[in-house]
């Protein structure tokens, strides 16, 4: 039995590739012979076996630590290949493959950044390349230059955006819009539109792109694992391979994207790779818990559905991204090569199931909650308070960014495309030319602002005037940047001279933090007969039978888009005897809510848990009804983080620190609710009802107890159930009180009272 390297090993690499030639499986011939690869990776273990080049399907693999104890089993694919996963970093591991000990090698940890000759080799070309990650699988990427430039005109500002949508498709989405030289949208090879930002928008500024296809999708090598621990070391290498390329403008690139090459951005910008310049990430989420169990409750809807078209996605050819047969077609036998991992792909939906609570090993390194309290680059963020796809807790992200001076983030009503808005794109031009190509912003190229305009949901939006474009350098142009405010919150976006329904704020406000250090708690107690009120009454309780049946599962109507200027909303309102109302008297003066809210509530119950759904809304004098925010918790997590505060609960969603009810003995429970940016008119009234989860999101859907009704919550009236708001001063609307249905991602219905009168 010899073992032979075929790649070059150094104390930083920890990729193990071995031949074996000869060596007797127990079904095997002496003249058979077996080829092992083995890869230590990013806490996992990469293994592929064939048999005079025929597969090892079906040979039993077992893995081992420096102590012989077992760390992991399988069995080969049928392209004989076999990933291990959640492997602790470490060296002196050993596989056996059909009898076949390996020598020892060493498992990586996110730490183990490689030697700088890992990221030199032949120049990248415009069109597909290949780059080889510290683990020695190879990612595809798409060198996209700014419009009819070539290398030679280069240096160029560079962005990168990571996706694992068809990202690395190498044809241009600028030429298939234009119709040049024959290009059409059927190209197989193009793009997909949801990496916009990196493959239409950045060349047509005037910016160099690369579009980096994620490990284990499309012609990337590897296997998919869902923002997973090589995720970061990916971006990482690839940041630091690209950066190097003469072509990049002062050796610097930016991140960008929106939703799933949003989220991406945290991980690697917390890997803080040298030659990273800024992130600027668009619609993405907090944490994969709080999209795919909000409350502690599994979302059923969106997130599910996501996952599994993100793993359906990762299948090798032909099963699994279009366009990959496509290049393969081309003569491209890496992209073929690569497709040798894709069965090994994560049944993410399947693990998040068997975790019902916030399992800090599977969920931490996938948070960009997490991540983000070590970026020290400049960013940029975006998203909308009514996002219907990663949800409205983003904000939370705020806080974990606080010790970092450079970030600027807007926040508005709104979808999850809105983040595309003209008011919100003219600034993100702005930052990428301060941060990313050092210079002072010019005029927003045409061809750009044609393509910005085209991604608009609903026509009509104009694009503000660049600012800074007259300072007397870069210097004073970056100097006046840094003193907008550190978030910006757009008001009433759908609502402006634009259109009704039209991505377009009627006005703005600046705060230096969110919430904001001049922000008052607004409390609102519950009390008899559906009252909202200052004061808390002595005492008495309402009671409630939870039935998530008795609504629809979302306020989604038939044929429904999110992104409409008038969106086909059924938001029913509360069924007979499922809920409870409470309404304020009418307000006698403009009240401004910007932050996060908590719904505190002294409640008992028959069952020993129950999932609770509590909903702000403004009813207006006309008797229209207006959504304003909601928040969900099962009631077994309501332990809470001592980063809580009166107006932002942060439940720990852990097993341990889990609680049943005891029926029929009150508890304080305190709903989070997502963040709120809106001013309340006056004469309007205050509402906050409280249901079993579900009805009032389009596209979320909650796995929540099933009661059929048989269960009663009571809410005990007093100083324990009271709704605290985040109230703030010095804003006030340019616009009138917007019309039902005019501001994006609200729906809006005829009031009607709950039984118990709010």
């Amino acid at each position: 039995m010899s073992f032979k390297l075929l790649t070059r090993r150094s104390s930083v690499v920890a990729t193990l590739a071995l031949v074996i030639v000869g060596a007797l499986l127990p079904t095997l011939s002496r003249a058979a012979s077996l080829e092992l690869l083995v890869r230590g990776s990013v806490n996992a273990i990469y293994i592929n076996s064939s048999v005079d080049g025929v597969p090892a399907s079906g040979t039993a693999v077992t893995a081992r630590n420096s102590r012989g104890a077992t760390v992991g089993t399988g069995v080969l694919d049928s392209y004989g290949a076999l990933v291990l996963y959640d492997i602790p970093a470490g060296k002196g591991y050993s596989v056996t493959v059909g009898g076949i000990t390996t020598p020892a090698f060493e498992v990586l940890s996110a730490t183990n950044n490689p030697a700088a000759s890992l990221y030199t080799g032949a120049p990248l070309q415009p069109g597909i390349n290949y780059i080889t990650m510290r683990d020695g699988i190879k990612l595809a990427v798409a060198v996209r230059l700014p419009d009819g430039k070539t290398l030679a005109d280069g240096p160029f500002p560079t962005v990168v955006e990571f996706s694992g949508y068809t990202t690395a498709a190498p044809h241009s989405l600028i030429d298939a819009y234009l119709g040049r030289s024959g290009h059409t949208l059927n190209d197989p090879l193009l793009p997909s539109s949801s990496t916009a930002a990196g493959s239409l928008f950045a060349p047509a500024m005037g910016f160099a792109s690369v579009s980096i296809q994620m490990r284990g999708s499309g012609c990337s090598g590897g296997a998919y694992d869902l923002f997973g621990p090589t995720l970061a070391t990916d971006g990482y290498d690839a940041i630091e391979r690209i950066g190097r390329e003469s072509w990049v403008l002062n050796h610097k690139v930016g991140m960008v994207g929106i939703s799933y090459s949003g989220i991406s951005q945290f991980a690697v910008a917390g890997l803080r790779p040298p030659h990273l310049a800024a992130i600027a990430p668009m619609s993405p989420t907090d944490d994969l818990f709080s999209t795919g169990a909000p409350g502690g409750i599994r979302n059923t809807g969106f997130a599910a559905g996501w996952i599994a078209e993100r793993v359906h996605d990762a299948r090798p050819s032909p099963n699994g991204q279009s366009w990959v047969p496509a290049q393969i077609a081309t003569g491209d036998s890496v992209c073929a090569a690569n497709q040798l991992f894709h069965n090994q792909a994560q049944d993410v939906n399947a693990i998040l199931e068997s975790h019902t609570d916030r399992t800090a090993s599977l969920y931490d390194v996938r948070s960009p909650l997490v991540w983000a309290s070590r970026i020290t680059v400049p960013v940029f963020l975006v998203g909308g308070l009514h996002d219907e796809q990663t949800g409205p807790q983003w904000p939370s992200l705020i806080g974990a960014l606080a010790k970092n001076k450079k970030v600027w983030v807007t926040l508005q009503n709104g979808t999850h495309v809105d983040s595309f808005s003209p008011q919100v794109l003219t600034r993100w031009w702005e930052f990428l030319n301060l941060f990313v190509a050092q210079r002072k912003p010019s005029a927003l190229p045409l061809l750009a602002q044609i393509f910005m305009s085209g991604a608009q949901p609903v026509a009509g939006a104009s694009f503000p005037a660049v600012r800074f474009t007259t300072s007397a350098n870069y210097a004073a142009a970056l100097t006046a940047f840094q003193k907008d405010a550190r978030i910006r919150v757009l008001f009433d976006n759908g609502n402006s001279s634009a259109g009704s329904g039209v991505v377009s704020a009627a006005y703005e406000a600046g705060f230096s933090a969110f919430p904001s250090p001049t922000t008052k708690a607004l409390t609102y107690y519950l009390g008899a007969s559906g009252a909202l009120a200052a004061t808390a009454p002595a005492s008495g309780s309402v009671a409630y039978a939870p039935d998530a049946t008795a609504r629809p599962e979302t306020s989604a109507g038939t044929s429904f888009n999110a992104w409409a200027a008038h969106p086909n909303y059924n938001w029913t309102p509360v069924a007979s005897g499922s809920g409870v109302g409470f309404i304020s008297s009418a307000l006698t003066k403009n009240v401004t809510i910007v932050g996060p809210a908590s719904m505190n509530l002294s409640l008992k119950s028959t069952a020993t848990n129950t999932d609770i759904q509590v909903t702000v809304s403004e009813v207006r004098p006309s008797g229209d009804e207006m959504f304003i925010t909601s928040g969900t918790l099962r009631a077994s997590y309501r332990t809470l983080a001592k980063t809580s505060t009166i107006y932002s609960p942060v439940p720990v969603y852990t097993l341990a620190s889990a609680k049943n009810l005891t029926p029929n003995v009150a508890a304080a429970i305190r709903v989070p609710l997502t963040p709120i940016a809106y001013t309340f008119r006056t004469g309007s009234k205050i509402r906050v009802t409280i249901t079993a989860p579900g009805g009032d999101r389009p596209t979320w859907k909650y796995g929540t107890l099933v009661t059929g009704g048989t269960v009663t919550n009571t809410i005990m009236l007093g100083k324990g159930s009271a709704l605290v708001l985040p109230s703030v001063s010095g804003v006030t609307p340019t616009d009138t009180q917007p019309a039902c249905g005019s501001n994006r991602g609200q729906p809006c219905r005829t009031y009607a009272a709950a039984n118990n009168g709010g």
